[in-house]
């Protein structure tokens, strides 16, 4: 069976980047009818925080993307002392005792030399003595001592993947003040969690490396990897300064839809063209991750809003009843209402607008050389209520006592009743104005 699973850190609100992750984990055990796991990687005490992971929960059931279970790494903590000590019997693990700076003065001094910056396994060469001496100053931290060959694998997305385990440094494992690090706690998990698909950034393929060769020595079964690109800006700019402004609670905030969102990302970055679904059935359908390219991906927001207004536009009165109902319009509007105005609407903000101009009244748009023509215009118009007929024969009327036609008519008179420049038929619009505009 097919097992994926999402694993963030609740150390902060997920972001567009964190979404790409979930969502193609997410879609490949759907397609595959297999499970989806949410896995919190809340190892570190200190910045974990319950609020963060409910955000992460809110933030994934908004968007649809339900999972089969939740697991969190800080209730497996004793899975993970049970690795370590697989892994040092195995002589697969050993002690260092350099600071941050030494092992920073070792990195410039190699880099100097022209050497690549690795570990130079210095803790290997301790004696028992020297390393009781060391403890007694500082605590030890753990690495894995890697097996100088290549490793390989067939990823989904890049193809072909070599590495050299030599060009690595001995990842750490365990830091010196006992906290678990990602690199162990992931294998692990996915180990004994059955993990069959990992997808995740490219910035992991490295690190990946370095996991194949843990999973073998603890034992379990390589699962298969795919490294999706990296996103950037629209301008190919770094997107890491900006994911604050692209939590994905922002976005909500700021009317995107779920499912325009998830159309972006299901699509962006492959070799097919986005297209708005109307259903996550039909996102799952459409998916195939050996669509994608390596090549750094693309992201401008602005894009989202073309797809929201997209997708309202398809809605039917059932979709958003509610909202309309708390507009304040009445139950025999509603309708005819939401047919007037979802063509003309971003987001499902932008209908209180529309509302607001039907139940009090447009600020009425007027260019100073149409000012007299709309004084003119606005004192034929009829009393309310006006029906379907009104448009047609108060224009007829301006048009007769003016001279006006066209745009130089239809045009201001429509600024002047709506405010707007661009809007609903006004045929249809006209029947729902509560009020005249307000002079």
């Amino acid at each position: 069976m097919t097992v994926t699973r999402f694993a963030p850190s609740p150390t902060g609100y997920l972001h567009v980047g964190n979404l790409r992750t979930a969502l193609f984990n997410w879609l490949i055990a759907r397609k595959a009818g297999g499970q989806f796991i949410l896995r919190l990687d809340d190892t570190d005490p200190e910045r974990s925080k319950p609020e963060y992971a409910d955000a992460i929960k809110e933030d994934l059931e908004w968007l649809g993307l339900d999972w089969d279970r939740v697991e969190t790494q800080s209730s497996r903590l004793d899975r993970y002392a049970a690795a370590a000590d697989t892994l040092r019997e195995k002589g697969r693990f050993y002690e260092c005792f350099e600071t941050p700076t030494e092992l920073d003065l070792k990195r410039k001094k190699q880099l100097n030399m022209g050497k690549p910056p690795v570990y130079d396994r210095a803790g290997l060469a301790l004696s028992a003595e020297e390393k009781a001496a060391l403890r007694a100053e500082r605590p030890g931290h753990w690495r894995f001592l890697l097996e100088h060959e290549r490793i390989e694998w067939v990823d989904g997305i890049l193809g072909d993947i070599s590495i050299d385990a030599a060009s690595v440094s001995d990842p750490v494992l365990i830091r010196g003040d006992g906290q678990v690090l990602y690199t162990i706690a992931s294998v692990v998990d996915d180990t004994e969690m059955g993990i069959t698909d990992v997808v995740r950034g490219s910035d992991h393929v490295t690190n990946t490396a370095t996991q194949i060769q843990i999973i073998e020595a603890l034992g379990g079964v390589v699962p298969r990897f795919a490294h999706h690109s990296l996103l950037t800006g629209p301008q190919g700019e770094a997107l890491s300064k900006r994911l604050g402004t692209l939590a994905l609670r922002d976005l909500r905030e700021k009317g995107v839809e779920p499912l325009a969102l998830l159309s972006l990302m299901a699509r962006l970055g492959s070799s097919d063209p986005v297209e708005l679904r109307s259903s996550h059935a039909e996102l799952i359908e459409g998916f195939d991750i050996s669509r994608f390219g390596a090549a750094p991906t693309k992201f401008d927001a602005e894009d989202l809003y073309p797809l929201t207004a997209r997708y309202l536009h398809e809605l039917p009165l059932d979709a958003v009843a509610g909202e309309v109902s708390e507009l304040g319009v009445p139950s025999e509007l509603a309708e005819p209402f939401w047919n007037v105005v979802r063509a003309n609407i971003t987001t499902r903000a932008d209908m209180a607008g529309w509302w607001d101009v039907l139940h009090n009244g447009a600020e009425p748009l007027i260019d100073p050389e149409d000012a007299e023509f709309i004084e003119q215009a606005l004192a034929m118009l009829p009393e309310l209520p006006f029906d379907q007929t009104t448009w047609s024969s108060w224009t007829a009327a301006v048009k007769a006592e003016t001279g006006r036609k066209g745009k130089g008519l239809f045009m201001p008179l429509r600024k002047a009743l709506t405010g707007r420049q661009r809007g609903p038929e006004m045929a249809d619009f006209l029947p729902l104005m509560q009020a005249k505009p307000r002079l």
